[in-house]
This record gives C-alpha cells, structure tokens and sequence, in this order.
C-alpha cells in the first residue's frame, strides 16, 4: 500500500483489518482519536508500536512522556513538525507491512 492509498482509507469508519496495531493507531490519530490511538499501542513493545506512542504523546504536548517512549523506542529524533513525523512513521511502516 502506498502513502496516498493509505490516506485514501480515512474515509472508512475502521481501519483495513490488515493494519498492524502502530499503522492502524497513526490511522486513528488521523482521523482525531487519540484515545484510541493511544490504546492501540500503549502496552506494545515493539520498536514501532513505542516509536508511534512517543509520537502520540508528543501531539498530546506531554514531552517528557514522549522523550521517555522515544528513548524506549531507541530514536533520539524526530521530525519537526507533528505532520511529517506522522508521514515519515506511516511511510516506514508501509515499508514493513505484508
């Protein structure tokens, strides 16, 4: 899937049923859940599900909890603005998808 069929998948009520757990929270962020969002990766361990938990707490504005997460997640960065992040996570997790 690409990055444009993936925005393209907004205008669903659910995400696809192939969505892992960190795509399908980036899905739900987008369309402004973020409760849900969060609850998709809030006991996730995985590298991607705490590199898109750190990104949802920094869009919440709690930093030291996002600092916390992207430090859990290995990654010292992230991009400047909320937006590109989201597209730089959704693109490397499309990368990965089956």
């Amino acid at each position: 899937m690409s990055p444009n069929e993936f925005q393209a998948t907004l205008v669903l009520n659910e995400p696809p049923k192939n969505f892992s757990p960190p795509l399908a929270a980036l899905w739900w962020d987008a369309k402004g859940d973020w409760p849900r969002a969060h609850d998709l990766v809030d006991a996730l361990e995985s590298t991607e599900g705490m590199a898109v938990h750190a990104y949802l707490h920094r869009r919440e504005g709690s930093l030291s909890n996002a600092d916390y997460w992207y430090r859990r997640a290995g990654r010292l960065y992230y991009r400047a603005a909320l937006e590109q992040e989201w597209q730089a996570l959704v693109e490397g997790l499309l990368v990965q998808a089956p």
